[in-house]
């Protein structure tokens, strides 16, 4: 079980630190649909989270804070949830990527409490 616990740790947040990496290299096509978000100051915001995901990548690798990694994980799904994805589904060009992210990071946000309830730090 050891080496499951190890092995899910691993695929939950090796995609996190990649995606965050990303955020720290966007493309400018990218950044300029950010632009329908909700969220204030959203070019600095994407530097900042992608930093934020990175963090909690690491800790959750090390299983060091991993409760409070997941639910920072959470907080941040929830709002790039309600900030981004809800909105750009109302722009047509923009609505199946954006119904699919949604769907994607409800299924993280799910796993993310879960993994913050049902994972201990080792003693």
């Amino acid at each position: 079980m050891k080496k499951l616990e190890f092995i899910g740790r691993v695929l939950f947040a090796i995609p996190f630190a990649i995606i965050g990496f990303s955020h720290l290299f966007m493309s400018t096509e990218f950044l300029l649909m950010l632009e329908h978000s909700l969220f204030p100051g959203s070019m600095y915001a994407v530097i900042l989270s992608g930093i934020m995901l990175i963090i909690a990548s690491i800790s959750i690798l090390l299983n060091k804070f991993v409760k409070v990694a997941c639910l920072w994980l959470a907080g941040m799904l929830f709002l790039i949830i309600t900030t981004i994805h809800i909105p750009n589904m109302f722009i047509i060009e923009h609505f199946n990527e954006a119904y699919v992210s949604l769907l994607k990071d409800t299924a993280l946000l799910g796993a993310s409490i879960m993994i913050s309830i049902f994972l201990t730090e080792k003693k």
